[in-house]
């Protein structure tokens, strides 16, 4: 690959905007809810499934869960996004605020991450 081509692709790559908002593990069985916030959420559930399919989750609730029921016992879903214009901002804060209204609406819910 020439060097023009992985500059425009290294370019395309730090301006893209990635779906961020909040990830969502439901378990079918108990209804339970694990909510997380993602600036990245395609990898947000890449990275938590691969950590509950190694068996070192950190939230051991959702791993003991996840070893019970497996991944078909489980609703992955993003249930809000966050809208926004600069990829190079810190949204941490507004991906909070979503993550609390979400678990203000849901009794059944908590963090994956404490």
């Amino acid at each position: 690959m020439d060097t023009k081509r992985k500059k425009e692709l290294l370019e395309a790559y730090k301006n893209r905007h990635p779906e961020m908002g909040v990830i969502s593990y439901r378990c079918r069985e108990s209804g339970e809810v694990f909510l997380g916030i993602s600036k990245d959420t395609k990898s947000g559930f890449n990275s938590n499934n691969m950590k509950l399919a190694a068996n070192w989750h950190p939230n051991k609730r959702l791993q003991e869960l996840w070893n019970k029921y497996g991944s078909e016992g489980f609703e992955l879903s993003v249930i809000k996004v966050l809208k926004y214009d600069d990829p190079h901002e810190d949204h941490t804060a507004k991906l909070e605020s979503l993550r609390e209204q979400c678990l203000a609406a849901d009794p059944n819910a908590r963090r994956i991450w404490r």
